[in-house]
């Protein structure tokens, strides 16, 4: 009987080594792509990584309480400057380098620094910024500096031609440099047609055609566009381009592009409806074709995202409000790996997670 027991004791042990094995795994995959706020002590929101320097470098806009009740204008977000924070390794400390811009040393600007986004050409680094002129007017500017970090130097002037909101700058493997931009309700992309303001500023009707993004190629000094920009065709995989009334996949705000196997990824958000959609193309001016949700609604109005890859893998870098207590203008940016399918579609992500 004794020997029994001294046979059954490894016996015992080894089971219990592999039950201990396969909930250790259980839980590791479980959290696998649990999603990361980046900073506690500060709100911020719209989130453009980059990685620079063998770095991840993010630059988000600043959300300041102003005291105005929330409206669709946006007139509740107080945004005065911009931080630029990085980080060596995604699940490592994150530095927070100071105010790279103020909205004070802008000549041109009045209020409201919304979500910007940075480039790197020859040793400059650019900022990319949607601020209301002094007659509360949408422009894009932009400003330098040799470090990523800054701090920026702004440019006297906004772009020329720019208007509307969330500029996203992505170069292509030929060196060219594109920006992406534009914005419904707040964002005043309603008010232009073919780069144009127009008289009455509102949306098409819900059976017509929607608003479209705009793409500009940037010129050699990445100052200015080098030429008019375009529409960005989103269609359906019919070849039809989404209607203003399919508010579950057309454009809202929020563009980004980037480039997975050869394929052009235009993701965006589409506003109202809360959810961070992607289209797929075969050059960067488009037309994409809609292929699904990327993340579905989070805490909070709406998300503002990026995606980089880093070390070999892909993240998604957005935000919600659920420091805040669901407060929209009061948001916190996260990060969570994004993975792709076999067929290059990508797996969508819980929002609420």
């Amino acid at each position: 009987m004794n020997n029994m027991k001294n046979y059954l004791i490894p016996k015992i042990s080894l089971a219990v080594i592999i039950l201990l094995v396969v909930v250790t795994t259980s839980v590791n995959a479980q959290m696998k792509n649990k999603p990361r706020y980046l900073v506690k002590d500060l709100y911020i929101a719209d989130p453009s990584a980059h990685v620079f320097d063998g770095k991840i470098y993010v630059y988000p806009s600043h959300d300041i309480e102003s005291g105005i009740p929330e409206n669709d204008n946006g007139d509740h977000f107080d945004m005065r400057d911009y931080h630029v924070f990085s980080m060596e390794s995604i699940d490592g400390a994150v530095t927070d380098h100071g105010v790279a811009l103020d909205v004070k040393n802008i000549p041109w600007a009045g209020r409201q620094l919304w979500a910007p986004d940075a480039a790197l050409k020859n040793g400059t680094y650019y900022l990319y910024f949607p601020v209301k002129d002094k007659t509360d007017i949408f422009r894009i500017g932009v400003a330098t500096s040799k470090k990523p970090e800054g701090p920026f130097k702004p440019e006297n002037n906004p772009i020329m031609g720019s208007y509307s909101i969330d500029p996203a700058v992505f170069k292509d493997i030929d060196g060219k440099y594109y920006m992406y931009f534009g914005g419904i309700w707040g964002g005043q992309l309603q008010r232009y047609r073919n780069g144009k303001a127009i008289e009455c500023g509102v949306q098409p009707a819900a059976g017509e055609v929607s608003l479209c993004p705009q793409v500009a190629l940037m010129s050699d000094d990445m100052l200015q566009f080098d030429g008019k920009a375009k529409d960005v065709v989103i269609q359906d995989k019919e070849g039809h381009q989404l209607k203003t009334g399919d508010e579950d996949r057309r454009f809202f705000e929020a563009s980004w592009m980037h480039k997975y196997k050869g394929k052009y990824y235009f993701s965006y958000s589409t506003g109202n409806t809360h959810k961070l959609c992607y289209a797929i193309g075969d050059n960067p001016y488009g037309p994409f074709t809609y292929q699904g949700v990327i993340l579905t609604p989070v805490v909070g109005w709406t998300s503002h995202h990026s995606i980089v890859e880093f070390k070999g893998k892909w993240y998604l870098f957005y935000h919600d409000s659920k420091p805040s207590g669901g407060k929209t203008w009061l948001r916190s940016v996260k990060v969570v790996e994004l993975e792709y399918n076999a067929d290059g579609t990508i797996k969508t992500i819980e929002g609420k997670e």
